[in-house]
């Protein structure tokens, strides 16, 4: 256990259909935790969107192609570092908030995902490092966006992430 005093962090995410709070779960994923925050307090997240939606599955954001003006494909985008996976026992059930990567288990940089129903599946393959603690009806909102595309999981409309706020959790 962490003899840490410091008050616990959450992240607050704005999107065009209202905000999502996530705890964060640093005794699993501190290095991970510590790169969504960084990026997060440097307004890396702000202005982005959710550019893959799996209704049942998940809805995933944080891909720099995806702010007004770039050129790159939404989802291949990063922060231009990998960071090394941190797999561990938490499960990947509805509201768990994961770090997307490629085929490479250390290839995740700034892409997340927010599990929108169970994907166990993904357990110790995908780091997850936190859950939704409020803003349910958001997420499912954001699932229930149309899809379109080859794999039907490309939002017809935007779905904005306008920011990522951290801040300290209420006791």
């Amino acid at each position: 256990m962490s003899q840490n005093k410091t008050p616990s962090e959450q992240a607050v995410i704005k999107t065009s259909y209202g905000e999502m709070t996530v705890a964060f779960w640093p005794d699993v994923a501190p290095k991970t935790v510590e790169n969504f925050k960084k990026l997060a307090r440097d307004g890396f997240y702000d202005g982005t969107a959710f550019h893959r939606i799996i209704k049942g599955f998940m809805v995933q954001g944080g891909c720099p192609n995806t702010k007004a003006g770039q050129k790159g494909m939404p989802g291949t985008g990063g922060p231009g570092y990998m960071i090394k996976a941190e797999f561990n026992t938490k499960s990947h059930v509805k509201g768990v908030l994961s770090m997307a990567r490629s085929a490479s288990p250390d290839s995740a940089g700034s892409q997340f995902f927010i599990c929108h129903g169970d994907a166990k599946f993904l357990d110790r393959q995908y780091t997850a490092f936190g859950e939704l603690v409020s803003g349910e009806e958001v997420l499912e909102q954001i699932a229930n966006v149309p899809t379109a595309g080859s794999e039907r999981s490309t939002p017809i409309e935007r779905v904005a992430l306008e920011s990522v706020r951290i801040v300290e959790a209420k006791a």
